[in-house]
């Protein structure tokens, strides 16, 4: 029946009768997710912290280049009348302007240790990335399957309320020839009306649910537009192991392991070299032949700590433990929700079919019951009751439609 209705006609009608709405040209799903993934200040953290951890790695790799400094060290303790300083102690004046170059000598698996810290860190920094994205584009789909759900059951309204309005020109008019009582145009004439009114309250819904999908994609928009369906198709994951929410687990490890190995080259012996070149001077005695250099080795070797090395071994394995706890947990909800969407997804085929089935009777149901109208052959009563029926079904496949998306969003989600 609505097959035939022409698109000018429609816009018209929605123009007319929502003339505080501007239809703009259409966007699609990709659109948004584009936007809000652009415009999120999570995600720009979380990538400025991805750059920071480079810089974290080379700041590390400058720590163990030759440091070089220049220090300048003077000082005069006068003895005045007999009375000052110990000149054995205190030289009197001591003056010493250096150039001093230190270079740690450190292990090459010492390094690569902690260079490891700093890149694993930086691996957790961007699954948490993905996963702030994935949680993002969760919440812009569903919004937007929503507000999709919401034009969907809009504009079918508006077409019903054409054919409304074409019959209710039909029944006046045999009304007026006395075909049909006075009390039959009124019912079908609230009938209409009624339908009118959930019209403009769907009109309301769809703009609050759309500007709510603007707010999400920090897009500063008041213009209402026609929004394409949703292209989503339902994806697989051969190995869960493998996406973000697993990965997080098995960096912790990786980790968590790599801290014991940097714990225990901490406590290992450290050695230091030195060089220095300048000038260092008490001007009492042959001041300008004071110029010189120095080198010299700095060894540092651990003895007793107090068993703090134990204890913070200890720390890391409970920490170990807690995070294989979390992964366990974890993967039993993961196993449950996905189980679950699957089983919901399949109902919801099967109730599509059965919604199509009821359409296609009250739509024919409908066909005849025009056809009568026009030769006063049916009750006004039982055309309404057709045509609440017809809505009925097809605001139910609206939502039943919708619900899938939201079902394959849900599992989408979960498998990448």
């Amino acid at each position: 029946m609505f097959a035939n209705l022409y698109k000018l006609k429609l816009a018209i009608i929605l123009l007319f009768i929502f003339n505080d709405t501007v239809v703009a040209q259409n966007r699609n799903l990709d659109y948004y997710l584009e936007l809000g993934l652009a415009n999120s200040p999570l995600i720009k953290d979380y990538q400025n912290q991805v750059t920071g951890g480079l810089i974290d790695s080379q700041r590390l790799r400058a720590t163990f280049r030759p440091q070089i400094t220049a220090t300048s060290n003077n000082s005069i303790s006068p003895i005045i009348g007999g009375y000052g300083y110990d000149a054995a102690l205190s030289n009197q004046q001591s003056f010493n302007e250096l150039i001093n170059v230190n270079q740690a000598i450190i292990g090459k698996n010492n390094l690569n240790s902690q260079y490891k810290s700093i890149r694993y860190a930086n691996d957790s920094v961007r699954n948490g990335k993905k996963l702030i994205e994935q949680d993002l584009k969760r919440s812009i789909t569903s919004q937007y399957i929503t507000a999709y759900g919401d034009l969907q059951q809009l504009n079918f309204n508006i077409e019903v309320n054409y054919i409304l309005r074409n019959q209710e020109v039909i029944l006046k008019k045999l009304t007026q020839s006395n075909i049909y009582r006075q009390t039959d145009y009124l019912t079908f004439l609230v009938t209409m009306k009624q339908q009118e009114l959930q019209m403009k309250q769907l009109q309301i819904q769809y703009n609050s649910d759309y500007a709510t999908l603007n707010y999400l994609c920090g897009i500063f928009d008041t213009t209402a537009v026609n929004i394409d369906a949703p292209d989503i198709k339902l994806q697989y994951l051969n190995d869960p192991s493998s996406s973000a929410f697993f990965l997080r687990y098995k960096i912790d490890s990786i980790r968590l392991a790599n801290d014991i190995s940097v714990l225990k080259y901490s406590y290992r012996p450290k050695l230091t070299a030195f060089v220095n070149a300048g000038y260092s001077s008490t001007l009492l005695y042959q001041a300008y032949k004071n110029f010189g250099t120095g080198i010299g080795i700095n060894l540092t070797v651990p003895i007793y700590d107090g068993h703090q090395r134990s204890f913070q071994e200890k720390k890391i394995q409970l920490l170990g433990s807690t995070n294989q706890h979390y992964k366990d947990f974890f993967t039993l909800q993961y196993a449950q929700q996905t189980s679950m969407l699957k089983r919901q997804l399949a109902a919801t085929d099967l109730l599509t079919a059965d919604i199509n089935e009821q359409i296609k009777f009250s739509e024919g149901l409908i066909n005849v019951n025009e056809k009568l109208l026009e030769t006063g052959d049916v009750r006004i009563v039982d055309f309404v009751i057709a045509i609440n029926n017809f809505l009925t079904a097809k605001n139910l496949l609206t939502q039943n439609n919708v619900s899938r998306l939201q079902i394959i969003n849900q599992l989408n989600y979960w498998n990448q």
